[in-house]
């Protein structure tokens, strides 16, 4: 079993998609990744032998932000747009879609569901 940055990676699947599942990482920096080490891109994760996951373990470590360090450089950057005050902070401090989507309709899973406004009559009290 391959564990490369704290990840399993899955042992069934080839080793072009199971990069994947490292946050960071999609096809093609997996694919970018398995040309610079001459891998062939349909080897099962379970068929690789150690010296080849060290070779993806140290172009990984060189080369890219993966994982927490990529999830922390995110944060940051969000937190500082929302300190500077930019169109895009205030959108984020108010989780409102931030590219220009339209919001009167849409945007469910960035606003949340909400009640509507004239909701169900109570019963009066006696």
């Amino acid at each position: 079993m391959a564990r490369i940055e704290g990840i399993d990676l899955p042992k069934n699947k080839r080793i072009e998609i199971g990069l994947t599942h490292i946050y960071g990482i999609g096809i093609s920096r997996s694919k970018e990744i398995l040309e610079n080490i001459n891998l062939n891109k349909n080897i099962k994760v379970k068929d690789l032998n150690d010296e080849q996951i060290i070779s993806i373990r140290n172009i990984l470590n060189n080369n890219y932000e993966l994982e927490g360090n990529l999830k922390r450089l995110e944060a940051i950057n969000i937190k500082r747009l929302m300190e500077i005050g930019s169109y895009k902070g205030r959108r984020h401090r108010l989780s409102l879609p931030l590219r220009g989507q339209r919001t009167r309709t849409n945007a469910r899973t960035r606003r949340g569901t909400k009640k509507t406004i004239a909701g169900k009559k109570k019963a009066p009290r006696k």
